[in-house]
């Protein structure tokens, strides 16, 4: 039986629950091409069935910003997914601050340990800096979903350095996504 993925790609395209922009770019577009990518990569590997939030990059999910958080959560939970993952990218009013971090709700699950072998893939793929994993048991997704669920900051949307990862290096983001998976699930690529 297929494992079941549920790839959230953060935010909508415009308005209500839009993300965070930098040097042009639009978190939005980033995170529906990286889970298109990450969609695309475990289509392929016959273990994996999977579904995403944003089927086009057009698509807006809910009224306003907790109905879009809280449909996400509803698509996943009604599949029911096996994993939940949210693919983000991070700002900050500090240029300078970089990286990677992916978020979980609690210390010691299931999603701490898959979230560790997607920030190790990340970070040895992309090259991006190793800000950790992070508790933050207030995110939505993370809080509401019945299943793992991981939120992934890519790298910075803010940071020169990390724009240009996010614009050049968007399919390896995906992939090592993708390998982090099959680290924790004790699997070999196909």
């Amino acid at each position: 039986m297929a494992i079941k993925i549920f790839v959230d790609q953060g935010h909508n395209p415009s308005g209500f629950n839009a993300g965070a922009e930098g040097f042009g770019l639009r978190e939005q577009d980033i995170t529906y091409n990286v889970g298109t990518y990450l969609a695309d990569i475990l289509r392929n590997d016959p273990r994996f069935e999977v579904r995403l939030s944003r089927n086009t990059p057009e698509e807006t999910l809910g009224f306003n910003n907790s109905s879009s958080l809280s449909e996400r959560v509803r698509l996943a939970n009604e599949w029911p997914a096996d994993y939940f993952i949210s693919i983000h990218v991070n700002a900050n009013t500090n240029p300078a601050i970089n990286g990677s971090e992916v978020y979980v709700y609690r210390e010691g699950s299931a999603a701490y340990q898959l979230a560790q072998r997607v920030l190790d893939a990340i970070v040895s793929r992309v090259g991006t800096k190793d800000n950790g994993v992070r508790i933050n048991p207030s995110l939505y997704v993370l809080r509401r979903t019945t299943m793992p669920a991981i939120l992934v900051e890519l790298a910075y949307i803010t940071n020169e350095a990390d724009v240009q990862k996010l614009i050049n290096n968007q399919y390896d983001f995906a992939y090592a996504i993708y390998t982090g998976l099959l680290n924790y699930l004790g699997l070999q690529p196909v």
